[in-house]
């Protein structure tokens, strides 16, 4: 059963009314071929309409759809070898934090990402997608294996945050992420950071620092949820909406303000609706990205990089 968003219902009404006006015009035998045509259009107008005019709360809730693909679901599609990596050599393996040498096309990359759980058993194993201390140091780690074997990196980011648990903090969370940030900033490879879900604050940035930095188009980025800013400035998750408006989250605010490269369009509908034309999409990008940032040298990749996020935030009056 497909899972529906309040705003997706009047869609998936005319649908189910087509699907049986089919079956019935297939049991009577009964030629409904122009109403049927002419109800296919109204839906696809409709669709259209809907999806080019969401709210940004809108799209934080598509984001989270339940049926959208994760990491590993667009690995399975996108590389056809994929040899995961455990282990942050110094306390466990996070599975909420995946990783490992993969091919996409003949090319060689290092692919890390976090990974969510679609049933309850998986979801508390992976930890709801929120990674532990040891996750970002195991990134660290697949990241430097790459800068040493010359191989560039892809990054897919999808995680409600860090885990913000006492024991996180006690492992040097707040440390983790920042090394990343630093390390990152200077890795001698390309690197490309696509947001395929939630991109929330520190938790996202801990593998978020690339000379590409894209979002699908119905993702957020933000220092904070919407529920979490709601919560702190009106003492209630009721605002979560409002919260959303004014936080200007979603992928074109963030190409506006430039603090992202670039959007890769998903089909109409959302990404959850065809998991295999999307992993396409995302895959020429990173295959189109990989092939212009190669042309550039290893210090010139650096520079850009430093010259990119240290210009962020600064404005001149006039």
């Amino acid at each position: 059963m497909r899972t529906l968003l309040d705003f997706e219902r009047p869609i998936a009404e005319l649908e189910s009314k087509l699907e049986d006006m089919k079956r019935l015009a297939a049991d009577n035998n009964v030629d409904v071929s122009v109403a049927a045509r002419t109800l296919t259009d109204n839906i696809e107008t409709l669709k259209r309409e809907t999806f080019a005019n969401l709210t940004r709360w809108q799209r934080v809730q598509l984001s989270r759809h339940p049926d959208r693909p994760y990491t590993l679901d667009y690995i399975e599609r996108i590389c056809p070898e994929f040899h995961e990596l455990h282990g942050d050599r110094n306390v466990r393996d996070d599975p909420a934090m995946v990783g490992g040498f993969a091919t996409i096309d003949g090319q060689t990359v290092m692919v890390i990402g976090q990974q969510k759980g679609r049933k309850t058993k998986e979801r508390q194993y992976r930890n709801f997608g929120m990674p532990n201390p040891e996750g970002y140091r195991k990134a660290l780690r697949l990241m430097k294996l790459a800068e040493k074997f010359n191989k560039p990196i892809v990054t897919l980011i999808d995680t409600p945050g860090a885990f913000p648990g006492l024991e996180a903090e006690e492992r040097g969370q707040g440390e983790a992420i920042a090394r990343n940030l630093k390390e990152m900033m200077l890795l001698k490879v390309p690197v490309i950071c696509v947001i395929i879900g939630e991109g929330a604050s520190g938790g996202a940035l801990g593998i978020a620092i690339g000379d590409r930095v894209l979002m699908l188009e119905n993702t957020w980025y933000s220092v904070i949820s919407p529920e979490s800013c709601s919560s702190i400035l009106w003492r209630s998750w009721d605002y979560k909406e409002q919260a959303a408006e004014a936080l200007k989250l979603t992928a074109p605010d963030m190409l506006q303000n430039k603090l992202i490269d670039g959007i890769i369009e998903e089909p109409l509908g959302g990404a959850q609706l065809d998991w295999d034309d999307m992993s396409n999409r995302l895959k020429n990008r990173i295959l189109s990205e990989i092939a212009t940032l190669e042309a550039m040298t290893a210090q010139e990749r650096i520079d850009s990089r430093i010259e990119k996020f240290c210009a962020m935030g600064v404005f001149e009056e006039v």
